[in-house]
Formats: structure tokens, sequence, C-alpha cells
């Protein structure tokens, strides 16, 4: 293999997880989770890494296209249905404890769903992947401080429908 085909590899390695993850978050189903992170990395294949300057343009590039292809995917959508979230993490503790746990990911999964697109795109990005604002704006294509708004908004939204939720 050449130099531009290892580093397209090196580059799905290191960052197939997460787009798989941020997909799944904005979808609900791993099916088409699956087939947008596959898009995704198709569409960088396209683009060659050579046209983004470093590591992190990669990040924020391949971010921004599964964010949108998710956008895309729900918009073409009339309906779509929630699946669970399998444990991504083995941890030991009680049969209360990890049904719980399961509860309260099927709560906020279903709170996510709930969300409008940007607020949901924005609080994946941000509060779940842990990206920081800015990469967050660079990825949606927006500006910081409407991350920060959206965050926010979708933070508020969670809330009153998680204390609904308990009511």
């Amino acid at each position: 293999m050449h130099d531009a085909a290892l580093m397209f590899d090196a580059a799905v390695r290191q960052r197939e997880t997460q787009v798989l993850r941020i997909a799944y978050r904005m979808l609900g189903n791993w099916a088409d989770a699956e087939d947008v992170a596959q898009e995704t990395f198709v569409r960088l294949h396209r683009k060659g890494l050579a046209a983004l300057s470093d590591d992190a343009a990669v990040g924020a590039w391949l971010c921004r296209v599964a964010v949108n292809l998710c956008l895309d995917r729900l918009r073409s959508r009339s309906r779509w249905r929630l699946t669970e979230m399998p444990e991504l993490t083995a941890q030991s503790s009680s049969p209360e404890t990890e049904t719980l746990r399961a509860e309260q990911k099927r709560l906020l999964l279903e709170a996510l769903t709930q969300l409008p697109e940007r607020e949901r795109a924005a609080v994946v990005l941000r509060e779940i992947e842990g990206l920081s604002t800015a990469e967050t704006a660079a990825a949606m294509g927006s500006t910081e401080p409407t991350v920060r708004s959206q965050v926010s908004k979708a933070i508020g939204h969670l809330r009153a429908l998680l204390t609904k939720e308990k009511v």
C-alpha cells in the first residue's frame, strides 16, 4: 500500500468508533448509524486526506459530515423508532444498578430523539462525545456562541423531558 492508503486506514481506525457513536446517538439505531459511518468514510476517501491540513481538521471534517448525513437522514424519515443502547463497557455492579443504569440510558436516548436536530447534534458532540465548543462549532458549520446556546437550550429541554418522565 502507498502512503495515502495507509493514512486513510489510520484515519478510519482512529475515528471510526467516534463517528459511529455520533451517528448512533443522532439516529437511535445501529443499522442507520453504520450506514452513515460508512458513507462518512467513503466521502473522506473521495476527498483525500491531503486536502485536510492536520489530524484536528480530519476529525472536525468527519464529525461535520457525519452530523450532516444524520440530519439528512432524519429529515427524510417520517418517524423513526428508538432501539436500546447496548452496553459499550463492561461494568461489575449489582443487577439492580445495571437495571437502573439501562433505564436511565433508555430515557436519555429517548429524550434526545425529541430535541430539535441542531440542538441534538450540539449536545451529542459537545456533552456526550466531549468535543470542545470550537470543535463542535467547526463540525456543525456554526459559531461558538451558537453552539453554547444550542447546548444550553438542549440541556433545558432534556431536563424538562426527563423530569416529566419521572412524574
